[in-house]
């Protein structure tokens, strides 16, 4: 075995998650492959068996303890990268439909790779998110959406809150966010659509502090948003 199974098993309990035999076989060859596959595209600077247990597994199922409600129906992974943290949930609830959205179709390759090898059911998707923000067949179509330290809150809210419905929610991971980036988050939220539902701090098993911010999409999204790239970027929400 390629990780610890103690070590997984414990960290994924400290978030209420339960995984059976077949689930830390499925993240044991996933660490693996993320290794092997890191070797020829740069995937992740966390390549210790350890800390990719701590780091990257344990960290991605913390939206199991700390989501509104249990974790159903659709979810898109914004800027997933190596598949954080949308592999694990997928893993851990094999119920819930993961998109995976990224720009970089080489990090995509690999999601493909891992969801085949795995036996996984699941979309890949080569888009940026504020170009299937846009799109009919994305567009609050998500009960959740997620993104783990992507950007800043006010431009990952006009990233991700387009590809959530009405009543669904945007989970934000932190690992940490000054109080000026959180309130021009939350006044993000409310242009378009939705509003701070829970603002959780915590730690990880090595200590190491996080924060999860949760808005609530209330109302549907202005047709002007999103926005494209360079208008995000220069002008933020």
């Amino acid at each position: 075995m390629f990780i610890s199974k103690e070590l997984l098993t414990v960290s994924a309990a400290e978030f209420s998650v339960e995984l059976t035999d077949e689930q830390t076989d499925m993240f044991d060859n996933y660490a693996k492959m993320l290794v092997d596959y890191n070797e020829k595209v740069n995937l992740t600077a966390i390549t210790d068996p350890d800390e990719i247990v701590i780091k990257h597994f344990a960290d991605s199922l913390a939206i199991c303890k700390y989501a509104p409600c249990e974790l159903r129906g659709t979810l898109a992974d914004v800027g997933t990268g190596a598949g954080f943290p949308g592999m694990p949930l997928l893993i851990a609830s094999p119920e819930l439909r993961v998109t995976f959205f990224d720009a970089v179709n080489k990090k995509l390759d690999f999601i493909r790779y891992v969801v085949a090898e795995l036996g996984l059911d699941a979309n890949v998707i080569h888009s940026r998110a504020e170009d299937a923000g846009r799109k009919p067949e994305y567009r609050e179509k998500f009960d959740f959406a997620t993104a783990r330290a992507v950007a800043q809150l006010r431009i990952l809210s006009e990233y991700c809150l387009p590809l959530v419905k009405t009543g669904g929610y945007f989970i934000s991971m932190k690992g940490s966010i000054s109080e000026e980036e959180k309130s021009f988050g939350i006044t993000a939220f409310n242009k378009v659509g939705a509003e701070l539902y829970d603002d959780i701090f915590y730690s990880i098993h090595n200590g190491d502090e996080r924060n999860i911010i949760i808005a609530k999409k209330v109302s549907q999204i202005s047709p002007k948003y999103p926005r494209n790239m360079s208008q995000i970027s220069k002008k933020p929400l």
